[in-house]
């Protein structure tokens, strides 16, 4: 890649709560634990990561919306707003960056209510089930998609 590439990490509700929250399905670590693994992460695939957390789904929606200008790259894990919020699905579609997907349990092996994501359908892919790993596998992804781009271009 030839120049650094802005990538938004976006984190739904209840991830504040990571390392306390059900840590028999979410392990131990914390948000601030997975931000620091993408912050270091992203720096050796020379990307910066703009890391943030909300509880309201209006609130991601406008960083979706501000990613369009702002960003190369998004990943996003919408937690319970996955399954539900079509309004955030719509803003990814809308935003024009490539999106990666997270989720840090395997869904697929939980109640069949989340066995539906709505922002799959608007993502350039999904990763699910490696934990706080997952991040660094988007990451990952996304360095790759940029330079598949940058091989076509």
């Amino acid at each position: 890649m030839s120049a650094t590439h802005r990538i938004l990490v976006l984190n739904g509700p209840n991830l504040n709560l990571l390392g306390t929250r059900e840590p028999d399905i979410y392990g131990r670590v914390t948000l601030d634990d997975i931000e620091q693994a993408c912050l270091d992460h992203a720096q050796d695939l020379d990307m910066t990561v703009d890391f943030r957390q909300s509880n309201a789904e209006g609130e991601l929606i406008s960083w979706v919306q501000e990613a369009r200008d702002n960003h190369h790259g998004i990943v996003l894990n919408a937690a319970g707003y996955s399954h539900t919020s079509i309004a955030l699905m719509d803003a990814v579609k809308a935003c024009g960056v490539p999106c990666v997907e997270v989720h840090l349990s395997n869904v697929l092996r939980r109640e069949s209510f989340r066995h539906h994501s709505h922002i799959a359908l608007a993502a350039d892919g999904v990763i699910i089930g490696f934990g706080a790993r997952g991040y660094l596998l988007a990451l990952d992804a996304l360095a790759m998609i940029f330079a598949d781009f940058e091989d076509d271009s």
